[in-house]
């Protein structure tokens, strides 16, 4: 066998390598049916991203900690209504009702606001856009300890 023949075989078997290398399947990652994010991204057991969450936090605080608190800890005593037969605003970090509630409905809340529950929470339709709804929803999900977070992710589910 030639020197050249060699070298020539080696060319041969390493341009096939390449091809087959460059011909595989690009990675899959699976979805996320409730977010629409590759779940290899999401916060471990959660639907949403960091990235979320981070995008929720401003939106949170300029529209909604006014009166569901910074914290979301809101008004201590939100199952009585107000003089006008009015519920005030719920704590939103895990210790009111909020996690009784699907994705599509609080998101919903958020733009159609509270009237429909018997809240007043205006809309915010018209000012937050529904990528940033559902950051706000992810925001407010990152203060839920992962037991509350899993009796939503039930819930959710239905």
């Amino acid at each position: 066998m030639l020197p050249g023949n060699r070298m020539y075989r080696i060319c041969i078997v390493l341009t096939g390598l390449a091809v087959v290398a460059g011909c595989e399947a690009p990675p899959t990652s699976v979805v996320s049916a409730t977010s629409g994010t590759s779940v290899e991204d999401t916060v471990a057991g959660r639907w949403y991203t960091d990235a979320q969450v981070t995008a929720g936090e401003p939106l949170y605080q300029m529209h909604c900690a006014v009166c569901h608190g910074v914290d979301g800890s809101a008004t201590a005593d939100w199952r009585k209504t107000d003089a006008n037969g009015n519920f005030p605003p719920p704590p939103l970090n895990g210790t009111a009702h909020t996690w009784h509630h699907p994705l599509t409905v609080l998101t919903e809340t958020i733009a159609r606001g509270g009237a429909p529950y018997g809240g007043l929470m205006p809309g915010f339709a018209e000012v937050i856009e529904p990528d940033g709804r559902v950051a706000i929803v992810a925001y407010i999900q990152s203060w839920w300890s992962d037991d509350i977070y899993g009796r939503w992710d039930e819930i959710n589910r239905r």
